[in-house]
């Protein structure tokens, strides 16, 4: 047995244990996660906060995730069981679930953070415009956005023979497979990391200046003037706590998305050259593990929730205590 032949079965022994013992774990952490952190954020203190609705937003998105894609995934790979290698409708499905959950929930942590850019300006007529009402308007438009516009996975999604003779759930070979190629690349490895890269940033500068406007209020007062600044709200602990949580939920999505992106990015500038089997074998590889770490942010955001903010972990203390 030669040693190619063994680097590639372990290749693919690893691939499928990565699948068959970190799927099931992943999607019972991803469970919890998302059932506490929907009991937190739909409750009576902070269910009325614009922030608190994108939140639950993306983590109905992240639920959706996970019993959809993380689920099939879980099963093809980690224990061979692919019904949509047989389906044709069952194939598009998943294409289009996936297509869809993906960046639904990424693109909610992008508006609740547009959010915090809102409550956070000094601005009062710009605070002002962070309302429920245009929260509700913003889930339902940009759900019923990538809803249509994922619809193409619905039509040109196909199953396939593979080299082996295997039937395989593909997306149509040719000019699609080349745009999915490029949608990928430009949508989850640019554009929404870039996103919630410039708005977080843009957050941070408003909360410090807010800050230091707090600052020279406080020492303007305790000389004596009576200077007051009204509308302050950020200030409140339940706006902090909500910055602190946006914020961490994006720093994790971009960090667990990094490996895909610079793969995406490699895969487009390798892909007229000539490469050795094996070298594609290892791509195969990689590019099966950064899909797996990537799906890792929408499991976790309770326990990053209970790092980062007090007014989380207070929440979730009196739900164990039934309060």
């Amino acid at each position: 047995m030669s040693a190619t032949y063994c680097y590639i079965l372990f290749l693919t022994s690893a691939n499928t244990n990565i699948y068959k013992i970190g799927g099931p774990i992943l999607i019972v952490i991803g469970t919890l996660s998302c059932f506490m952190s929907l009991r937190v954020f739909t409750r009576r203190t902070l269910r009325q906060s614009p922030c608190s609705i994108y939140l639950i937003a993306s983590t109905l998105a992240n639920f959706l995730m996970i019993y959809t894609s993380i689920l099939i995934s879980t099963l093809g790979t980690g224990y061979n069981i692919e019904p949509s290698a047989y389906d044709i409708i069952f194939c598009r499905f998943r294409y289009y679930i996936t297509f869809v959950c993906d960046v639904l929930s990424p693109s909610y942590l992008i508006l609740a953070v547009i959010d915090r850019i809102l409550i956070t300006s000094r601005n009062a007529s710009t605070r002002q415009r962070s309302t429920s009402r245009l929260a509700y308007i913003c889930v339902v438009v940009i759900t019923l956005f990538w809803l249509i516009f994922h619809i193409h996975a619905l039509i040109f999604t196909v199953i396939i023979k593979s080299a082996s003779g295997v039937d395989v759930c593909y997306f149509q070979p040719g000019v699609y497979l080349t745009l999915v190629s490029y949608y990928s690349l430009i949508i989850k490895a640019i554009l929404i990391p870039i996103l919630m890269i410039i708005f977080g940033l843009w957050t941070v500068k408003n909360v410090r200046s807010l800050i230091h406007a707090t600052a020279l209020v406080t020492r303007t007062s305790a000389n004596g003037v009576g200077v007051t600044v009204g509308g302050v709200r950020s200030s409140r602990s339940k706006d902090r706590q909500l910055i602190k949580i946006i914020l961490l939920d994006t720093s994790i999505y971009i960090l667990f998305n990094t490996m895909i992106s610079v793969l995406l990015v490699y895969q487009q500038v390798m892909q007229n050259r000539v490469q050795p089997y094996v070298q594609l074998y290892l791509q195969g590889f990689v590019l099966s593990v950064s899909v797996f770490s990537a799906y890792i942010p929408f499991c976790i955001g309770c326990y990053s929730n209970l790092f980062v903010s007090k007014t989380f972990r207070t929440e979730v203390r009196n739900i164990l205590m039934c309060r």
